[in-house]
């Protein structure tokens, strides 16, 4: 296996559902080079798409893998997750070094859904994963496109 290969890394989430306000969702994905991509489509309240993209730095990638690789996903298998449904469905893709995998399920609503599961172990290293890497863009978006940035004081 060569370097590149050992090095690959990409991460790509979506969650949605189509509804009485259409087409609904959340995705982000990061690619290779750094790129975060991120997209939020709602139209409750007549809300408009939001599209933001902003490079990382390594150490960001670095911090990104090492979550991955701790949670251990990797070594799940979604065939015993519930099927996605009319209440929506999540998609999870992640490629670590020779390694890719691609997760569906439906939505989950709350840990209830995650114990009652077929497969609640799996299942919950999924939850918690996807929750870290949710609350990682929300926070990496929201500081590169902070409207007003904390002034620095001398």
């Amino acid at each position: 296996m060569g370097d590149k290969e050992a090095n690959e890394f990409y991460i790509r989430y979506y969650v949605g559902h189509k509804g009485k306000f259409g087409h609904e969702f959340l995705e982000f994905e990061f690619r290779p080079n750094g790129k975060l991509r991120y997209a939020n489509n709602s139209h409750y309240k007549n809300e408009t798409m939001i599209r933001k993209e902003v490079f990382v730095n390594d150490a960001v990638l670095d911090e990104l893998k090492k979550i991955i690789s701790d949670s251990e996903v990797m070594k799940e298998d979604d065939s015993q997750w519930p099927e996605p449904d009319f209440v929506g469905k999540q998609e999870l893709e992640i490629v670590l070094n020779n390694e890719h995998i691609s997760f569906m399920t439906s939505k989950i609503g709350s840990l209830l859904d995650v114990t009652e599961s077929k497969d609640p172990e799996g299942l919950r290293t999924f939850y918690y994963l996807v929750q870290d890497l949710k609350c990682l863009v929300f926070a990496l978006i929201g500081l590169h496109f902070k409207i007003k940035p904390v002034p620095i004081l001398s």
